[in-house]
């Protein structure tokens, strides 16, 4: 088989003190790589976003010891794991790219019969979880209702049940790249990029190892960032409430003063005051909080701060050949933000 047949696959792999799941994903990296399809070839992009223990000595010991096959992008802080990702897309030079989590309950097993459906001619081929080990209840229920909700508001086709684990076409990687909105939220912007998408089950297992680094304020401000990204249905469902409000408060007035005129005066109830006012300063209240949200964003998107910094890197060139450790010292600026 010659060159042009083969297709390069980068397998990017996001990392927050991962230290004890990464021997394992050694292992069964490894094995994946040694057992992969001629037509195929992988490359491991490993991206450190700020770790505090031994996540980078172990990454880096495990690139030199396959300097062909293993890349690696150490960010110069904890950015986020949307940040991260993205990082590494800039850095994906690749017929194709596989986002997979380093916990492994997402199993790199599968990546080669994604890829067969890549070879089909699907461009995205998005992994949805038919089962869903180690997680709460909780955990699934808001998550089923929160893309249920999004993709009523946002009028763009969201793949439920689905996470950051895929395989993406050069075409999806190159849209990608264009989209340098500093508040992001790829599970939703891998849906709005479009281009030809295929559905593969999989039943997702526990982690191996550690704890999830998601809690739940970090997903409330995930899931607001998705809905601030992607429809402005909040700022008119509050245009629609205050409208309301101000008609029924003009109803109910007409309704005092012919009160008024017929019955004479009377003095109002104290509760009944209380209530309307509460209400109404509520209600003003949650509009003046979701304009913040979105104005909040603008203000972040208009610094035009970059998403990421490298701290060190080890990279090969689109060529394939390595380009070595930079020195730990040397700082990098991403290209495009």
């Amino acid at each position: 088989m010659s060159d042009a047949d083969v297709r390069t696959l980068t397998i990017m792999i996001p990392c927050y003190n991962e230290q004890e799941s990464l021997p394992v994903l050694f292992d069964r990296m490894d094995r994946l790589i040694a057992n992969a399809p001629e037509r195929l070839r992988y490359t491991l992009l490993f991206v450190d976003d700020g770790s505090k223990d031994d996540t980078r000595p172990l990454i880096r010991e495990y690139a030199s010891r396959h300097p062909d096959d293993v890349d690696y992008l150490f960010l110069s802080r904890n950015f986020g794991k949307e940040k991260a990702m993205y990082a590494g897309i800039m850095h994906t030079h690749t017929d194709g790219l596989v986002i997979i989590d380093a916990d492994l309950q997402d199993p790199p097993e599968l990546i080669p019969e994604m890829a067969e459906l890549w070879f089909q001619g699907y461009e995205d081929v998005y992994a949805r979880r038919r089962s869903r080990e180690g997680e709460s209840w909780l955990k699934k229920a808001t998550s089923r209702w929160y893309y249920s909700l999004l993709q009523k508001i946002s009028g763009v086709e969201i793949q439920r049940d689905t996470g950051d684990f895929r395989l993406l076409d050069r075409k999806c990687i190159e849209a990608l790249q264009r989209l340098d909105e500093s508040e992001r939220n790829s599970k939703a912007l891998f849906s709005w990029i479009g281009f030809k998408k295929i559905e593969f089950l999989y039943d997702r297992d526990k982690r191996v190892a550690g704890t999830t680094k998601w809690s739940y304020p970090k997903l409330f401000h995930l899931a607001m960032d998705g809905i601030t990204s992607f429809t402005i249905a909040p700022l008119k469902i509050a245009t629609w409430a205050g409208s309301l409000i101000s008609v029924a408060a003009f109803l109910y007035a007409l309704f005092l003063i012919f009160r008024t005129l017929i019955s004479g005066i009377d003095v109002p109830g104290y509760a009944s005051t209380m209530v309307v006012m509460l209400f109404l300063g509520g209600v003003q209240l949650l509009c003046l909080g979701i304009i913040g949200e979105y104005l909040g964003r603008v203000f972040m998107q208009t610094k035009h701060r970059p998403n990421y910094l490298i701290e060190e890197s080890h990279l090969g060139n689109p060529d394939g050949e390595s380009l070595g450790n930079t020195s730990p010292n040397r700082r990098h600026w991403p290209e495009s933000e």
